[in-house]
């Protein structure tokens, strides 16, 4: 097993840093929030290189309110400037660990979702099926809180199997432990 080791410098560098912000501003180009971080682009990437590199990145609180499409939740939304920080950990973390996910997980991946999940299970059911006439069961589940209830020490175990950086394990536990306030505190490190 590999582990990644010394990964934090690529979540810092500059050129990572504007991958990020150009992914957190996808679709959002227009809000005003953007525009302002946007306006002064190079310095506020720089600062937050320079928090990021020496550690002091401290996130904003999360702002939480209740979304009701199609069924009722609870949402919880990062500043953009945090948002930054979270693309470009994901920049260099998620192609680690994406290696071990199944691949008939198609929620939240790049490139996979509903569609592709139903293209992957008409496949399924072709090959099982006699004449188009499918004998096949489906399970689609939905995990109640599941992101609010997930154990962070379990998770961090896991993160810790792929990733032997103690500076990228700071950053997951400092964007964790912003959630976790964000709702009372739930999991401890």
């Amino acid at each position: 097993m590999e582990l990644n080791k010394n990964i934090y410098a690529k979540i810092c560098s500059y050129d990572n840093l504007l991958l990020a912000f150009n992914s957190a501003k996808r679709g959002k180009a227009k809000r005003r929030y953007v525009k302002r971080f946007q306006l002064n682009l190079q310095n506020n990437l720089l600062k937050l290189q320079k928090e990021l590199i020496s550690q002091t990145y401290t996130l904003n609180k999360l702002r939480t309110f209740i979304l009701r499409d199609p069924k009722t939740r609870i949402i919880s939304k990062s500043a953009f400037r945090d948002r930054v920080v979270h693309h470009a950990l994901c920049n260099i973390v998620v192609p680690i660990l994406e290696k071990s996910f199944i691949y008939d997980s198609h929620a939240n991946q790049i490139g996979k979702g509903v569609l592709k999940a139903i293209e992957r299970f008409d496949y399924f059911k072709r090959k099982v099926s006699r004449n188009n006439i499918c004998e096949a069961w489906v399970f689609k589940a939905d995990i109640k809180h599941y992101f609010q209830e997930i154990n962070h020490d379990i998770l961090l175990k896991i993160i810790r199997r792929k990733i032997d950086d103690e500076k990228t394990i700071w950053l997951i536990k400092q964007i964790l432990s912003n959630a976790s306030a964000s709702r009372g505190g739930a999991n401890g490190f």
